[in-house]
């Protein structure tokens, strides 16, 4: 039988700290747990209680000994501690109206797509580079691409020389310098159009040297970047552009092929059909 969890209550006034509300955008749990028990004067049996953790759990998280990845956990804690709507934002989740009005609701523990959440590329880094290094298909949807694979320094490029000689399928996707999109892109990101071009066609010309090693299809779309996509084989990691980002500082999601799962399937399929529709370039 599944424990009843009793939900720990905090003053409005504490979920709208800067400290709280920052910890919350990081989605650093330790930190949420400390200032519970600072300002709900909650200890950590108690937040176990709540969060449906055991004491020696809480402990980990509280002393940084363990991370929270996973979205179903996210979603306990944000229900054992009450938070509000907008600090159920914060963490990247549904409000809690929406989340008991919409019908049928998957326990992500049994349906796990989404298998980690990283607040940043930097935190993903090690992870994609050791994938990179065993990946049979390797795709990425950019919109320069210098940062991913296009320099001899960049996350990827540097994994793919391997001691066996295999390289992988290489499939890149990158803005194309001459639409409109570039212009629009440029300019929520403070730089001009011209070096954003310009970047996309180094980018270019160092993937075609790369070509000559294994491989390497190169492909410029024209719509306004949204999302951002490393595939290497069945595993993502998505980011999202956006005009106050780029993609390298945003969340990247882990989201893995499983046989039900809409995500991956869908954003392997917009992959697909924007390589289509594309103008391959290497």
């Amino acid at each position: 039988m599944r424990a009843i969890l009793v939900p720990v209550e905090l003053p409005d006034w504490a979920w709208q700290r800067a400290e709280v509300r920052q910890s919350l955008r990081v989605r650093d749990i330790g930190a949420v747990f400390r200032y519970v028990q600072q300002y709900g004067g909650a200890s950590q049996a108690r937040i176990a209680t709540a969060v449906g953790m055991t004491q020696a759990r809480v402990n980990e998280i509280i002393n940084e000994r363990r991370e929270v990845t996973r979205l179903d956990v996210y979603e306990r804690l944000a229900d054992g501690l009450s938070m509000p709507d907008d600090a159920r934002h914060l963490l990247g989740l549904a409000a809690a109206r929406e989340a008991r009005s919409g019908g049928a609701v998957f326990d992500l523990a049994a349906f796990p797509e989404v298998v980690r959440v990283y607040s940043t590329q930097a935190a993903a880094t090690e992870e994609i580079r050791q994938l990179t290094r065993a990946a049979k298909e390797l795709d990425v949807l950019a919109v320069r691409g210098l940062g991913l694979i296009g320099l001899n320094d960049s996350l990827l490029r540097s994994s793919l020389a391997r001691e066996d000689g295999f390289s992988p399928r290489v499939r890149v996707l990158l803005l194309d310098p001459e639409a409109p999109a570039l212009a629009k892109r440029a300019a929520e990101i403070g730089e001009s159009a011209e070096s954003l071009a310009g970047g996309v066609r180094l980018a270019e010309a160092r993937l075609r040297e790369l070509s000559s090693e294994g491989e390497v299809h190169v492909y410029r779309y024209r719509l306004l970047p949204t999302w951002r996509i490393i595939r290497l084989d069945s595993i993502m990691f998505v980011s999202a552009f956006d005009a106050g980002w780029e993609g390298h500082e945003s969340a990247i999601y882990k989201v893995m092929e499983t046989p039900h799962g809409p995500l991956y399937r869908g954003f392997r399929r917009m992959f697909e059909a924007i390589a289509d529709e594309g103008n391959r370039t290497v």
